[in-house]
Formats: C-alpha cells, structure tokens, sequence
C-alpha cells in the first residue's frame, strides 16, 4: 500500500512540475491541474484498487477451488477428531469460495480495472503528448496556443468514460431486471 500511495505522490509530484513549467497562465494551470491531472490520480487510485480486490477475490477462489476437492477426497469419516475437521473445513471453505465468486460477480472489479486502467492510461498519453507538443498538438507553437484543444480532448476522454460506464451500469441493471422478469413469469401463478 506504501508504494502505491509513494507512486501516486510521485505522479502528482512530478507532473505538478511539468505543469508549472508549462508556459500558461494561472488560471490555465490551476484548470490544468484540477480537471487532467486530478482524474489521473484519482483513476490511478481507483484502478489500483479493483485490481488489489480483483486479484484478492480471484485468487481466493481459485486456491480454495483446488483445495476442495483434495479435502472433499480424503477419506476421514472413520477417524473421531479429523473426520468433523476436515468436513467444517470443507464446508467453510466451500462457502468462502462461492462468496468470492459471488462478490466478484456482482461487482465486477476485473471489468472496472480494466476500465480505469484503460482511460486513466489514455489520459496519461494525451497529457503526454500536450507537454511534448506531439501528435495533435503539434502544429501549435505554445503550450497556451495549444491549452484549448487539450483542455476539449481531456473533456471528450472524460465525456467518453462517463458514457461507457453509465452505459454498463444501465446495461447491468437492464439485464438483472429483465431475468427477476423471466423468474416472475415461470413461477406457476397462484390460484
């Protein structure tokens, strides 16, 4: 956790620098580091996160999916102290399983991960990219000539986020109400 937040510190540390070397005024700079530089960090951090739980979750469930059946295999049931031991174990095993696939399931930290990853990534490339005068900044002289069409991309990159991720939200919930619908009508109707 220490180097994650020492990461963090260093990206805000750093591209603080960058940006107060930017030849742009204050109120450009201050946009700058409120707008760009604070949806790096906080999806950074959000990224990192649904990653540690992620693998946390996965991992949990995967080891105790092997270990099950080694434990459900051993042939205990004669012995007095191992035999209910061995089957509490297999039980509480079992159940912490399920709830890590199940927990996982519901909220999908893989897919929001990726997610974060992906568009924090974009925003890193973009911010790059306006500091260097590269790719589609590179017609501009400026780094203040250059401010409105950077400041239009990282709202288009922020824009393009919020869209996919109330688009899934809105999809998963489509789709949760839409199976309780199909449960409803395949239970017998009640006389």
């Amino acid at each position: 956790m220490a180097a994650r937040s020492s990461y963090t510190d260093f990206l805000k540390a750093d591209l603080g620098a960058m940006i107060d070397a930017l030849g742009l005024s204050e109120l450009q700079k201050h946009m700058v580091r409120a707008r760009w530089l604070d949806q790096v960090l906080w999806m950074e951090r959000r990224a990192n996160a649904a990653r540690d739980r992620y693998y946390a979750l996965r991992l949990t469930t995967i080891v105790g999916g092997v270990i099950l059946p080694a434990l459900v295999s051993l042939n205990v049931s004669d012995s007095a102290t191992a035999g209910p031991i061995v089957r509490w174990t297999t039980f509480g095993l079992s159940l912490m399983v399920a709830l890590t696939a199940a927990v996982e399931e519901f909220f999908h930290y893989g897919e929001r991960w990726r997610h974060y990853r992906r568009t924090v990534e974009w925003l890193k490339s973009e911010g790059w990219e306006y500091f260097q005068l590269g790719g589609p900044y590179r017609r501009y002289k400026t780094h203040a000539e250059a401010y409105p069409a950077f400041a239009g991309r990282v709202e288009e990159i922020i824009q393009r986020d919020i869209d996919q991720y109330v688009t899934k939200v809105v999809q998963e919930q489509t789709e949760t109400k839409s199976d309780k619908e199909k449960q409803g009508e395949a239970k017998p109707a009640v006389p």
